[in-house]
This record gives C-alpha cells, sequence and structure tokens, in this order.
C-alpha cells in the first residue's frame, strides 16, 4: 500500500464517503490517477465505489485474511513489540483471532514459562517452536479462511481458565469505544476470553477507528491497556480517557 492509498483510506474513514474530485484535490492528483488509486483499493476490498464517489465497504464481511496481513503490517509489528515487552516470563495469557495478535505471538517466542491458550491456530504454530512455552488450544470449529477456531465448545472451553492477561484484536473501534467486529461467532469467544482474563490488552492500529463492523463485541471500559501505532483521534481519545485504558502507543522509530 502507497502512502498516498493509506492517506486516502485514512480520509475517507475519518469522513466517510467522497467524491472522486474532492480525493483528487486533497491529494494533488489528477482524477485519473484518483480512479486508478479506488479500482486498486476495491479489488483489495478496502474500498466500495457508489454513484457519485467512494466509501468503505460493507459491513457484514471483512477483508481477506491474507490482505489483512500485509496492512500496515510494519505497524502491527511495532505494536507487537511493545505489548511483548510488557508481558513477563511466567505469565498465562489467552490470544485471539486477529493478523495484530499474531504479530504479538511472534515477539512473545523468546519468552520463558508461558502459559498460552488459544482459539488461533497460527498463534499455536508461531509458539510451538518455544520449548519453554506451554500451548492449548481450544476445541470447536475450524475457520478455513484464517484457522481461527469458533463456536460453542470454544466458548465453553475458554470458561476453564482464569489468565493474567487476554490479548485481543477487533475488526472496530467506534470514536464512542464501542469495539465491533464482522463474525457473531467470534465475538461470543473473544467476550468469553475477556470474561476470564484478568487483565484485557487491546491491539490495533490506527485504521481499525472508523470501521464499521456490524456486531458489537464490547466497550473501551472493558480494556485495561490499547496498544496502537498512532495517537488516538480526539472523540476516541475522550472515550478512552474516560473509561480509564491506558494508551500505549508504538511510536514511529525515528530515523
Amino acid at each position: 500500500m502507497t502512502p498516498r492509498h493509506r492517506h486516502l483510506l485514512d480520509h475517507i474513514r475519518q469522513h466517510g464517503d467522497t467524491s472522486v474530485d474532492e480525493l483528487a484535490r486533497l491529494l494533488g492528483v489528477t482524477t485519473q490517477t484518483i480512479r486508478r488509486d479506488i479500482r486498486e483499493l476495491e479489488d483489495a476490498r478496502l474500498l466500495a465505489r457508489y454513484h457519485g464517489g467512494v466509501g468503505i465497504p460493507s459491513t457484514v464481511q471483512n477483508i481477506d485474511y491474507d490482505q489483512r496481513r500485509e496492512m500496515d503490517s510494519e505497524a502491527k509489528c511495532r505494536i507487537a513489540q511493545l505489548a511483548a515487552a510488557r508481558v513477563e516470563n511466567g505469565r498465562s495469557l489467552i490470544i485471539n483471532i486477529g493478523t495484530t495478535s499474531e504479530e504479538v505471538a511472534k515477539a512473545l517466542r523468546q519468552h520463558r514459562g508461558l502459559r498460552v491458550i488459544t482459539n488461533n491456530l497460527n498463534v499455536a504454530t508461531i509458539l510451538s517452536n518455544n520449548d519453554d512455552t506451554e500451548i492449548i488450544i481450544a476445541g470447536g470449529l475450524v475457520r478455513n479462511r484464517d484457522r481461527g477456531v469458533i463456536g460453542e465448545a470454544t466458548i465453553d472451553f475458554m470458561r476453564q481458565f482464569k489468565v493474567d492477561i487476554g490479548i485481543i484484536g477487533v475488526s472496530g473501534i467506534e470514536h464512542d469505544g464501542t469495539l465491533l467486529d464482522y463474525d457473531y461467532r467470534e465475538v461470543r469467544v473473544t467476550q468469553a476470553i475477556m470474561e476470564q482474563s484478568r487483565e484485557v490488552w487491546l491491539v490495533a492500529d490506527h485504521t481499525k477507528f472508523g470501521r464499521h463492523a456490524m456486531v458489537r463485541l464490547g466497550s473501551v471500559a472493558q480494556i485495561d491497556k490499547f496498544f496502537t501505532d498512532l495517537p488516538l483521534p480526539p472523540e476516541a481519545a475522550e472515550a478512552f480517557d474516560k473509561a480509564g485504558v491506558e494508551v500505549i502507543v508504538a511510536s514511529q522509530p525515528a530515523t
């Protein structure tokens, strides 16, 4: 994704449906260039074209998992490194489904004495090379597109544990602090993870703000720490502050 693509997406997430002419003026390029950008972003299911303009795509279907892995990967890595640095050796964790959650697992590979419960087969694979980490995999239905485990059996499994830290990702964050996702079954598992965690840590990059997924997961009032890559939008910052959430920003390293 180019810097112009990122700027274009950030503007639409903040301001809603936008015309091609307005985007061309904002970015200082021709309308032909903007239309080409829109086609590329639409092919990646990051934008949807409407009559007279473009906007955020469907609220009922997430972006392809492999594409999400590539999106803002450097920011996700910084977030993960910062979160992992706060995890002490010998702690118990639950890590849920998500590309940023997977990055956290990668950043935990050198930790010692961890006990990790997960409904994410990718997380289990990432951590399996560490002989000093005990991995417990939830039972349930494997969702092929992302190797996440979901369903009633998964919820029942999670309720057997009480861990130090639950590390979760989400698909969208409203400015009022509402947490959103796309799959009702996945949401119910994540809610169980939150209930069974003494502390809940949310890991999500700035693009999650303004993404209007359909299913309500909860609110930031249920979160203890939030790891992200950029300062929060003002409206969201107010909601996080009111909820007493500790916000930790993984700033871009100096060049």
